[in-house]
């Protein structure tokens, strides 16, 4: 029921039948309402400086939109880094150090899909999730970091940063419930705008590939795969921030008799532990040099 409700407002989101369409109209009232309600509350929130430079990048619609590969690009090239976010999806609660400068100190139940890839791909850097994040950055900067990355942090009003938001190409630009976006572009905050191919762009690569692969994944609207993909046996999805069994893994590879399972890398951290065969789309992205003389004019 609830990967079915899950696809349900995904597709009314981005992609609306008529009866969508016509039920997005008819809440525009209540969307009128929340926008009001977030400019309030963006008015009534005064900044915290915490000495640091603090970078927050992410996006104004539910949904994914490629911003955990982004600020892996973005924080992997500067030294004594640090990534926080909130950790979606994890079974914990409260403030965890995911990695130090040198080693990875929980699992991904612990920290979340996205804290894990985070962990995996910056070697360098601090991860930290937390619920709170103004206790996450004052322990960042106790560890020694020197700048600071939030993922998904635009509506944190309250901490002084430089805000990078990834802009999304679609008709729809209703707040909730009428539309995807949970926020609005405020005429007062200063914010950095970027546009996929023109300030960044993709790179995909297939990683352990076999002639036989299921895909399966849990990112949020997966048809956005489909230009990505090799041919494939199956497409298997489940909703954002699927918590996978072996049951259901090994359900699919013996219906299919296939030799692996094709993922992302944010159904790789979760499904690493089980004895299957994985096969990998690996996304990276290229970042536009202006965009880090920005970061650094910040600094």
């Amino acid at each position: 029921m609830k990967k079915k409700l899950v696809f349900w407002v995904e597709k009314y989101f981005y992609d609306p039948n008529i009866f969508q369409k016509l039920l997005s109209y008819i809440l525009l009232p209540i969307s009128f309402l929340y926008c009001f309600v977030m400019k309030t509350r963006f008015f009534l929130q005064k900044e915290e400086d915490f000495n640091i430079p603090i970078i927050s990048i992410g996006n104004l619609n539910v949904g994914g939109n490629g911003k955990t590969p982004l600020v892996t690009a973005l924080a992997s090239k500067y030294e004594l880094s640090a990534v926080i976010l909130r950790g979606y999806g994890r079974k914990s609660k409260g403030l965890y150090v995911v990695r130090d400068f040198k080693d990875i100190l929980c699992d991904v139940y612990i920290s979340g899909d996205e804290a894990q890839i985070y962990a995996d791909k910056l070697p360098n850097s601090i991860v930290i999730v937390s619920e709170d994040r103004k206790k996450a950055i004052l322990k960042a900067k106790e560890m020694g970091a020197k700048i600071i990355f939030l993922d998904d942090a635009y509506s944190k009003h309250d901490i002084k940063k430089l805000d990078i938001v990834i802009d999304i190409d679609t008709k729809n630009r209703f707040c909730l419930p009428s539309g995807a976006f949970r926020d609005i572009l405020h005429s007062t905050k200063k914010v950095i705008i970027l546009k996929e191919n023109i300030d960044f762009t993709r790179v995909v690569t297939l990683k352990n590939e076999t002639d036989k692969m299921s895909l399966v994944t849990a990112i949020a609207r997966p048809e956005r795969l489909d230009k990505y993909l090799p041919r494939v046996i199956s497409k298997n999805y489940f909703e954002d921030h699927h918590t996978f069994t072996k049951e259901e893994i090994d359900k699919i590879l013996f219906h299919d008799n296939s030799e692996s399972l094709l993922v992302t890398y944010k159904d790789f951290v979760k499904l690493k532990c089980f004895d299957v065969k994985l096969s990998l789309l690996d996304l990276d992205i290229k970042v536009d040099n202006k965009v880090f003389e920005l970061i650094n004019s910040y600094k």
